[in-house]
C-alpha cells in the first residue's frame, strides 16, 4: 500500500488557527482582569473554553508573569481540592504613556490594571518640534523608570489629538501643535527601544473604559473629548472604529448650534472653536475672572463663589450636550463617556451637560473614569489595549 502524504495546513487555515489562539488568549486574560481573583473553573464557564485550554493559557501566563496564583486558596463546599484562584500581577510589570497635548507632554506608568503608577507633566514652554518633545517624553519615561525599581516596562503607549494613524504610528496632522508627518513610533522606539504603539487619545480613553473604566462591559461606547482638541471615539463590541487611515472621530468642524465663534475655516460655531479650552480661558479672561490659560484656575474659583466663573462653565457644559446629543442620534450608543473640564469637577456642568442631551438619555451620559489623570491613562492605554488583544505576543525578556 502506498502511503499518501500528510496534507499541509493552508496559509488560511493557519492564520484561523492564530486567530483562534489569539482571541481565546484574549478572553481568559480579559476575565482575569474583570474578575481576578477568579477561579480557573469559573473562567472556563465565563469563557466557554475547556478547563484545560484555560488551564494552559493561565499557564502560560504566569510564565510570561502576566498572573500568578492569588494568596489564598478557596474551598469549595468547603472539602476536596481547593480552588486556587488566579490574579493579575501588577507588581512587576508597567506600560509606559505618552500623552501630548497642546501646553504640556505627560508621561506616565501605569500597571496592568490600568493605574498610575508615577506620573510627570512636562511643559512645552515654547518649544514644540516634535524630536525634540518626543526626546524630552522618552528621557521622562526613563526617569520615572529610574525611580521605580522592580518594575519592568513592557512597552509605550502614545496618544494625541488631531489625526493620528494608528496603523503608520504617525501624527498625521495636529494643527494646533504644527505637527504633520511626524512618525512617533520611530522615534520613540529608537529612543527606548520599548514597542511603541500610537493612537488618537479620544480612541485611547475609549480603550481605557471599556478595559477598567464604568464603561465596561457596554455593548457600544461613544467617547467625546473636549480639551484644547474637540473629537470624539465610538466603539462597538469591543472594537473600536477608526476609518481609512484612523480618521474617524475628527468632528472639529461639525456645526454647533447656538455656536458664535468663528472658526480659522470661515464659518461660525465649529465644535472645536466654539468648546475648545483656548475659547473658555478667552472668555474667562474677558470677564476678568482668571488670567493665563489654564481652565482649572476657572474651577478653582467656581468652588470659591465666583459666580461668573461658575456661569462659564455650566455654559460651556451645556454646549457640550449639544454636541453629545447630536452625536447621539447619529450614534446612538448605549454610553456617552464626555471629558470636560466642567462636567469632571462640577456636578452642575453635569447636570446642565444632561439636561441638554434630554432626559429620556441622560442617564447614558456619564463623565470620565479618570477625573484626576486623564491625559497619563490615555498614553498607557494604548499599548494596554494591545496587551490585553494580544497577550501572547509579549516578550517581556526582550525589555
Amino acid at each position: 500500500m502506498i502511503a499518501m502524504p500528510t496534507a499541509l495546513a493552508s496559509p488560511i487555515s493557519r492564520a484561523a488557527d492564530a486567530n483562534r489562539r489569539r482571541t481565546s488568549a484574549s478572553v481568559v486574560l480579559r476575565s482575569v482582569l474583570e474578575h481576578g481573583p477568579v477561579a480557573r473553573s469559573t473562567i472556563a464557564r465565563l469563557t466557554g473554553l475547556s478547563p484545560a485550554s484555560v488551564t494552559d493559557y493561565c499557564a502560560r501566563f504566569a510564565g510570561l508573569g502576566l498572573i500568578r496564583d492569588a494568596a489564598v486558596p478557596r474551598r469549595s463546599n468547603g472539602v476536596g481540592r481547593p480552588h486556587v484562584p488566579v490574579d493579575l500581577d501588577s507588581s512587576a510589570f508597567v506600560m509606559g504613556g505618552v500623552h501630548v497635548a497642546v501646553p504640556h507632554t505627560t508621561v506616565a506608568l501605569l500597571d496592568l490594571r490600568g493605574r498610575v503608577v508615577a506620573s510627570r507633566e512636562l511643559k512645552h514652554e515654547g518649544v514644540t518640534e516634535p524630536g525634540r518633545v518626543l526626546a524630552r517624553a522618552a528621557d521622562g519615561l526613563g526617569a520615572l523608570l529610574a525611580e521605580a525599581p522592580g518594575r519592568r516596562p513592557l512597552g509605550v503607549g502614545f496618544a494625541a489629538g488631531g489625526w493620528v494613524d494608528q496603523e503608520a504610528g504617525t501624527v498625521v496632522e495636529h494643527q494646533l501643535l504644527g505637527w504633520r508627518d511626524v512618525p512617533v513610533r520611530e522615534l520613540i522606539g529608537a529612543r527606548t527601544g520599548l514597542p511603541v504603539h500610537v493612537d488618537g487619545h479620544a480612541r485611547a480613553l475609549v480603550n481605557a473604559e471599556r478595559l477598567f473604566g464604568r464603561a465596561r462591559g457596554s455593548r457600544s461606547v461613544l467617547h467625546l473629548f473636549v480639551g484644547n482638541v474637540v473629537d470624539a471615539a465610538f466603539a462597538t463590541n469591543d472594537e473600536v472604529h477608526h476609518g481609512p487611515r484612523s480618521q474617524a472621530g475628527a468632528i472639529a468642524h461639525l456645526p454647533l448650534d447656538g455656536g458664535t465663534q468663528r472658526c480659522g475655516c470661515g464659518r461660525v460655531g465649529c465644535l472645536q472653536v466654539e468648546l475648545s479650552e483656548r475659547t473658555l480661558c478667552e472668555r474667562a479672561r474677558e470677564a476678568g475672572v482668571m488670567a493665563g490659560v489654564n481652565p482649572m484656575r476657572l474651577v478653582k474659583g467656581a468652588a470659591g463663589g465666583d459666580a461668573v466663573a461658575a456661569r462659564l462653565l455650566v455654559e460651556r457644559s451645556r454646549m457640550t450636550g449639544r454636541a453629545a446629543g447630536l452625536l447621539l442620534d447619529i450614534l446612538n450608543p448605549e454610553t456617552v463617556v464626555v471629558t470636560e473640564v466642567g462636567a469632571i469637577h462640577r456636578e452642575d456642568c453635569l447636570s446642565a451637560l444632561r439636561e441638554e442631551v434630554g432626559p429620556e438619555r441622560a442617564a447614558a451620559v456619564i463623565p470620565t473614569s479618570f477625573p484626576d489623570s486623564v491625559l497619563a491613562v490615555a498614553g498607557g492605554s494604548v499599548a494596554l489595549d494591545m496587551l490585553y488583544r494580544d497577550p501572547l505576543a509579549v516578550s517581556p525578556e526582550r525589555n
